[in-house]
């Protein structure tokens, strides 16, 4: 793949990553279905992760963990980290035990959606913010929520990998 190639490639995930980034920003933030608004970031981190692999996911969860910081209140550097492990770990799942398909996505979609909400469950609980049981409801609701996005973010980054060029193995 020539550098050419790789620029390509990543400029059409990056601008694909844009319409994901303002529906959440400025659609779905308007808008809460059972009290919460989706997470649609880490669904494109995941989808990426599920068509490229491993280390690309990697990547990419680094750039939408960076994406996801600057727009999110929180610990900083926190959804940096958290995104390149999820974009890690999804890739890896999905290239070596799942298929890199929609059902494959969906799995590690609701995986990542469970750590992150289980993160922020945790931090709650340990500083005491709210009762469990109402953390634990509010996070089951935003994953299925958020869950409903898998098949439109998917499909957005399939288009996409589909068409920039793939690296030639000889």
């Amino acid at each position: 793949m020539t550098r050419r190639d790789f620029l390509t490639k990543w400029l059409a995930y990056a601008l694909a990553l844009l319409p994901v980034w303002w529906l959440e920003s400025f659609v779905c933030s308007r808008f809460t279905v059972w009290g919460v608004h989706p997470m649609l970031l880490p669904l494109a981190a995941v989808a990426v992760a599920v068509l490229e692999g491993g280390t690309a996911g990697a990547g990419f969860g680094l750039a939408v963990g960076i994406l996801w910081d600057a727009m999110t209140p929180g610990v900083p550097g926190f959804s940096v980290v958290l995104m390149a492990c999820i974009g890690l770990g999804a890739g890896l799942l999905a290239q070596y035990a799942l298929r890199q398909d929609l059902l494959g996505c969906f799995l590690c979609s609701l995986a990542a959606l469970a750590v992150i909400d289980g993160a922020r469950v945790g931090l709650r609980l340990l500083w005491r913010t709210a009762p469990a049981a109402e953390l634990f409801s509010l996070a089951g609701r935003e994953i299925a929520w958020s869950l409903c996005f898998v098949p439109l973010v998917y499909l957005l980054f399939r288009w996409v990998f589909r068409r920039v060029p793939k690296a030639t193995v000889i």
